[in-house]
């Protein structure tokens, strides 16, 4: 991770001093591998956060003890040969703890374990309490989505110069997917979506063995993993000709993320940024075919808070990074989908992702 040490320990002690400690819970169990990672630098594939005000505590098995010395150098370590018995030992459990855990980050079987170790009495399970943990971010944060934007558009700019009627959804979408290992990804950040034609109808299409036809249209969802961090954006391109239908289309989406974009500043409710998005496409009659939400937070995963949706109750916040991308999708036809990745900021929106917007004919 490219952070200073100190970005870990002021993350830990404004959780620390945060609501959560302020009531009934006196320690937080968490499982979540991104959260652990964002508090800790830990990167590992397994381990657990124990936090009672002021101490943290990492545990992990002895697959990970060497990484977790060197990845988070500044919280303590216990290295455990079971993971309940490990949670038990550090806690140290009183009479009239409350304990919170993620309960969205565990299988019930696992909970039953610890139940029974730590008395279920004790257990408060949290969900939407922790959803905005890593919701606004930081400039070292930014910096890296920032560069993973910036690599996944220079790696489908190249790509799109080779698309060409013959071509399977499915090739394209692993020439993608080697441009960006090749580039310096260290992964791609979701399953990329390469959908033509019909295809481009279903807005979480898989690419498959469709050849891609003069005159489709090509829905590009993309992004990849740098530094930890995710990009996020999508394309969609007409390959050789388009008539007056998919041009007004088209024109009316890129109003809808234009107008979506303006709106965009601290104190703006995530459900006024939908609602923009939405009436727009309601002007000509539209936002039938705009079937899931506006937007999301992206960051350490690809979707995590804040959601831009009808039913969001969160208000933006200067470094919050969200996507801004309305879709109309016509069934048995095709479908349009405009995204970009942008920071929020006093001004407005920043647009981190790189590649243009404009309607490209290839």
């Amino acid at each position: 991770m490219p952070f200073e040490r100190t970005a870990y320990q002021t993350r830990l002690s404004r959780l620390c001093s945060s609501s959560f400690f302020q009531g009934e819970i006196q320690a937080l169990i968490l499982f979540d591998l991104n959260n652990i990672r964002y508090l800790t630098g830990f990167s590992g594939s397994d381990g657990v956060l124990v936090i009672r005000p002021p101490t943290a505590i990492l545990l992990v098995d002895g697959r990970y003890v060497t990484q977790a010395q060197e990845e988070a150098q500044d919280t303590d370590l216990y290295h455990y040969q079971d993971k309940v018995d490990g949670i038990e030992a550090v806690l140290e459990p009183k009479d009239g703890d409350r304990i919170g855990f993620e309960a969205s980050a565990v299988s019930y079987e696992f909970y039953q374990k610890l139940a029974d170790r730590l008395r279920e009495e004790r257990l408060k399970p949290l969900s939407e309490e922790l959803n905005n943990l890593r919701a606004v971010k930081d400039d070292d944060e930014v910096s890296c989505i920032r560069r993973a934007a910036e690599l996944a558009g220079g790696v489908l700019e190249a790509v799109a110069r080779t698309i060409r009627p013959g071509i399977s959804e499915r090739d394209l979408a692993l020439e993608i997917d080697f441009g960006a290992k090749r580039a310096g990804a260290e992964r791609m950040a979701f399953e990329t979506i390469v959908a033509s034609g019909a295809n481009a109808a279903l807005p979480h299409a898989k690419p498959g063995r469709k050849i891609l036809e003069y005159g489709d249209l090509i829905v590009v969802d993309y992004g990849v993993v740098s530094e930890g961090y995710c990009s996020d954006e999508t394309c969609t391109f007409c390959l050789g000709s388009a008539d007056d239908r998919k041009r007004e289309i088209y024109a009316r989406v890129k109003e809808s993320h234009d107008q979506a974009l303006e709106a965009i500043r601290p104190g703006v409710p995530c459900s006024r940024i939908d609602q923009i998005a939405r009436s727009c496409l309601a002007k000509y009659g539209l936002d039938g075919y705009f079937t899931h939400g506006t937007g999301h937070g992206v960051g350490l995963e690809v979707h995590e808070a804040p959601r831009i949706s009808r039913n969001s109750d969160t208000i933006l916040v200067e470094g919050m990074v969200v996507t801004i991308e309305p879709g109309v999708y016509l069934p048995g036809q095709w479908g349009i989908r405009i995204e970009d990745t942008v920071l929020v900021h006093e001004n407005g929106a920043d647009i981190l992702t790189k590649m243009p917007k404009d309607f490209i004919i290839l």
